[in-house]
């Protein structure tokens, strides 16, 4: 009979101890980060199954061949022949590909948590709902600049060793924070309002399905409305798909698809979205009965 076994063969403790953690301690800093990574992964598929790579792989890549190509052509071709677009025209080829990258990561960020009784094990830890919201707003926001920043500089690069890009030191950094501020913009916009549709099911998919209803239904409507109806230019502005990016047209001194649109009244309902959306978020997590 072994040690560990008592005469009716039930089970016993044989020995009991507990081991302090020597580590170093990150704190609620070291907490975002390490959710904001781990939100990250689980998007993108790192460390899971194939399956699970399919979409986010489509969608970055969709993103980025139009990048690739342009390249390419400013390359192979003799400069002057072939026009490749502006920064702002570049989100045109791209928008589907950010829209849907958009209806998937949030969902696949917060719905699990809620779902698998994560979400009170973080509330566990440091974080408390404020901060866990932070490590996930970061973790969507951080994830959509893959397709939102990443194509853009790409083809700012490209721009630049073909010799077309801008002239001077000086103009090129202008260019890259023009780049960068777009892409916070948009990737801001569409964070929050696909942060908005997540928390208000428990089902990933129908998250995502939200996301692309509003999206795209918004387009049709402010259409209908200003085309049809013949109201004021300015019913644009509830197009949720168009807005974004005509804000990085504005940024870039351009005036854009809608120039009757002003730029303060973009600027505008763009952070109405973000500030409402992220909201909606604050207040449904206020709300959310956790049981631990």
């Amino acid at each position: 009979m072994s040690s560990f076994d008592s005469p009716d063969n039930t089970a016993q403790i044989a020995a009991r101890g507990f081991q302090p953690y020597v580590g170093e301690r990150s704190g609620v800093p070291g907490a975002i980060r390490s959710v904001t990574w781990q939100a990250m992964r689980s998007t993108l598929g790192l460390g899971r199954p194939a399956k699970n790579k399919i979409f986010p792989v489509i969608s970055v890549a969709i993103a980025y061949v139009p990048a690739i190509v342009f390249i390419g052509l400013a390359v192979l071709i003799p400069s002057g022949i072939v026009d490749g677009p502006t920064y702002p025209e570049y989100y045109g080829f791209v928008t589907s590909a950010i829209v849907l990258f958009a209806a998937l990561v949030a969902p696949e960020v917060l719905v699990p948590d809620r779902r698998n009784g994560m979400l009170a094990m973080y509330l566990s830890t440091p974080l408390h709902r404020g901060t866990y919201l932070v490590a996930k707003m970061l973790a969507v926001v951080v994830t959509l600049g893959l397709v939102t920043l990443g194509p853009p500089i790409l083809v700012l690069l490209g721009y630049t060793f073909d010799g077309s890009g801008p002239d001077g030191l000086g103009n090129w950094l202008i260019v890259l924070m023009r780049i960068i501020l777009s892409g916070v913009a948009v990737s801001g916009a569409l964070t929050a309002i696909s942060m908005a549709a997540s928390c208000l099911t428990d089902r990933r998919a129908f998250a995502a399905i939200g996301v692309v209803l509003v999206v795209l239904a918004t387009p049709i409507l402010a259409g209908a409305l200003v085309d049809g109806a013949e109201l004021s230019e300015n019913w644009r502005l509830i197009d949720v798909f168009s807005m974004p990016f005509e804000l990085v047209f504005r940024i870039f001194g351009d005036p854009g698809n809608f120039p009757a649109v002003s730029t303060a009244a973009v600027i505008g309902v763009n952070l109405a979205w973000t500030v409402g959306g992220f909201s909606v978020v604050a207040w449904r997590y206020s709300r959310l009965v956790i049981a631990r």
